[in-house]
């Protein structure tokens, strides 16, 4: 056999510089739709479009533009795209029989987006996680709970469970107890409270802080001090009441609630 160095040129020159040519599209093809999609999120900010609805169609008109290219670059190469377009409907038919719970995640994901029970930045209790929305994606939703920890859930497990969205409505109801001894003053404890509570910063004025007799126990009543404060305070509006309760008590000279011991003589015989 004759080693031929023009056939081996014939064959090789034109492959690279398809290789060359391709892996140029890729990256230019890769910043036009990086470039189409900050201008698609630019255009959809000023418009009145949710931001997890802005991302759950950018994700999907990301996916969609990739494939677009990559089909784009077999044809390039001389690959028959219909057949290529062919062989691709059967592996996602055979990827959706093997990943179900993916296409169910997108189901959710999409029910997510319909009907809207949460969006970015919303505070909610779903999935077993408590925390912030950071982003609903196509399959899977971000949460960030309150000690800084991101939570990746499944939009399945998430839109098949009780969510309880504490940002659906502007303010919420801080509870909060007082416990107070058997021997203490309630009518006095409740004014001296209620004007304490007044003084809390970043309060709903909407409406008024509740401060009555809750139960009664053992160690003596208990009070329930409930003031409502918008959502983005909730928890600074907590810790203060809470430190108002301590001083108002303190400061009046309520005992400390004791728990009442009974002592009984038995007799050895």
């Amino acid at each position: 056999m004759v080693f031929s160095f023009d056939a081996v040129s014939a064959l090789i020159v034109p492959f690279l510089f398809k290789l060359v040519g391709a892996a140029a599209l890729w990256v230019v093809g890769g910043w036009l739709i990086g470039l189409a999609l900050r201008l698609l999120r630019r255009f959809f900010r000023q418009g009145t479009l949710d931001s997890t609805l802005v991302n759950y169609l950018l994700s999907i008109i990301g996916v969609v533009l990739r494939v677009v290219l990559i089909v784009a670059i077999l044809g390039f190469f001389g690959v028959e795209t219909t057949s290529f377009a062919a062989l691709l409907a059967g592996a996602g038919i055979a990827i959706g029989a093997a990943w179900s719970g993916m296409l169910g995640n997108f189901a959710a994901g999409v029910f997510l987006q319909l009907f809207r029970p949460i969006s970015v930045g919303d505070y909610i209790d779903g999935g077993g996680v408590e925390g912030t929305v950071n982003e609903v994606g196509m399959f899977v939703t971000s949460i960030t709970s309150i000690d800084n920890v991101v939570n990746i859930v499944g939009n399945a497990k998430l839109f098949g469970d009780t969510i309880k969205n504490y940002s659906a409505t502007p303010y919420r109801r801080v509870d909060l107890v007082a416990q107070l001894d058997n021997s203490a003053d309630v009518a006095r404890a409740i004014t001296l409270l209620k004007e304490g509570i007044q003084k809390v910063p970043n309060q709903a004025s909407e409406i008024e802080a509740e401060v009555e007799v809750l139960e009664f126990s053992e160690r003596g009543p208990r009070l329930a001090v409930r003031p409502y404060a918008h959502i983005s305070h909730y928890w600074q509006v907590y810790f203060d009441a809470n430190r108002m309760i301590v001083e108002v008590l303190g400061q009046a000279g309520f005992p400390v609630p004791r728990i009442p011991v009974a002592m009984q003589k038995t007799s050895l015989n």
